[in-house]
């Protein structure tokens, strides 16, 4: 028996979706506990590409079982709309999805409210999705979110919506000068979405407990990353929930005794989406390169990435607080034709050397790279399949991270494909 948590261990975008397909073959039940469908995972499966932002993406697997855990935020149009995708392309989610009824709905104000905090922000603005995760989010902090489980009661939903869309509205005439939002038609239109989610909701906690009993093994798929986190990310810039290995306890209610193992997932550079501080971040040639190789652009918003060196702090902050066990290293082969290669092992900023992650943002946005070069292996890595078979120069490169980083790789990337995996 096996319970894991992965873990993307950057600012998201590792390519968590080839492992959690990898790992979802062995696994009874997959889970997702935070996040919205602000995030996405682009999985090939049976030479198609799917690209899911709410399901995880052990639903490709039949047969396996699918929880959305009480730690999502959920849009219940964007959800159907992922549903009908894989009923189109031959994937039945029928018996195979659960979504825990705590989980708080995304309603139309959070898109709007969202839209336009990140108007009026200019040049400080987040960088977010504008699907309305932020504003989710908040609403739930502040005692104001409308759960699943309220709108399956029509008389608790009518009295929630009523009392949370005055304060929306007042705040969408007062402040940003908008026309109110319609109750009537916010009440009619989710309220359609009862007979939708009625076979979906249960107490998902119940059901994982009943899973750990009968000895299943449990996945659980995290979405975004750790430098993305609420709490230990680089905060202001980051999502609003706990994209580290805590959220999987909290976001699917499940004890942190019967977790097994948590694997990072890292790429062999850095990359990220949206505004925020990057300290590694490539001139424009090797950008282009990098993007160009990698195919660098946002599963959510087709945003080219923002590419970089490896940075070893923002990794190490990653192992700390995530506990991790295993590193799985993404994209090696990007790296193929680079001459040399570094890795950034500390900050420089006024004098004073870094080499544990800051949250003071000023040393993050400002903070010059101290780096390590070692010289590239210029072949493909392609089609090789053991570890033993890879050029001497991407050998030392792998081992010089599981030193940086006291975590051994146990899995290594060298191509889209799920073939295309090495298993160290």
């Amino acid at each position: 028996m096996s319970n894991i948590i992965l873990i993307g261990a950057q600012w998201g975008d590792e390519g968590k979706g080839k492992i959690i397909d990898l790992l979802a073959e062995k696994s009874d039940f997959i889970v997702r506990y935070q996040g919205g469908n602000n995030a996405g995972h682009t999985v090939k499966f049976a030479d198609k590409k799917f690209v899911l932002h709410v399901i995880p993406s052990g639903i490709l697997h039949p047969g396996k079982k699918c929880v959305i855990g009480n730690g999502v935020v959920v849009d219940p149009e964007a959800l159907s709309d992922e549903i009908a995708m894989l009923k189109k392309r031959g994937v039945s989610i029928a018996g195979r999805l659960f979504i825990s009824e705590q989980a708080h709905l995304i309603m139309p104000y959070h898109k709007l409210i969202d839209e336009y905090l990140e108007r009026v922000k200019g040049k400080g603005k987040i960088g977010t999705t504008k699907k309305g995760i932020g504003p989710c989010y908040a609403d739930k902090a502040a005692r104001l979110g409308i759960r699943i489980v309220d709108l399956m009661n029509d008389r608790v939903f009518r009295d929630r919506l009523k009392l949370v869309l005055s304060e929306k509205n007042a705040i969408l005439k007062k402040i940003f000068r908008e026309k109110a939002l319609s109750f009537s038609k916010i009440y009619k239109t989710y309220s359609r979405f009862r007979s939708f989610f009625k076979p979906l909701i249960c107490n998902t906690s119940l059901l994982l407990d009943a899973a750990y009993r009968k000895k299943k093994r449990v996945l659980f798929e995290g979405a975004q990353g750790t430098l993305l986190d609420v709490d230990y990310g680089t905060y202001p810039y980051v999502t609003s929930s706990n994209a580290s290995a805590g959220g999987a306890i909290t976001g699917s209610g499940v004890s942190p005794a019967r977790i097994d193992r948590v694997i990072g997932v890292v790429k062999a550079y850095t990359t990220r989406v949206g505004e925020g501080p990057f300290p590694t971040e490539f001139p424009p040639d090797l950008m282009d390169h990098v993007r160009t190789k990698g195919e660098e652009f946002g599963s959510t918003t087709g945003r080219p990435r923002r590419c970089g060196w490896f940075d070893a702090v923002i990794a190490r902050h990653s192992v700390l607080v995530n506990g991790l066990s295993q590193l799985a290293v993404m994209k090696l082969d990007v790296l193929d034709e680079l001459p040399e290669i570094k890795i950034c092992v500390a900050y420089r900023y006024r004098g004073k050397i870094y080499k544990y992650f800051t949250p003071d943002i000023e040393v993050l946005e400002h903070g010059t790279p101290v780096y390590e070069t070692h010289p590239g292996w210029r072949c493909s890595v392609e089609k090789i399949r053991k570890f033993s078979a890879l050029p001497k120069n991407a050998k030392r490169y792998l081992k010089r991270l599981e030193e940086l980083l006291d975590t051994k790789v146990t899995i290594v990337s060298v191509g889209s494909h799920r073939s295309q995996t090495i298993f160290v």
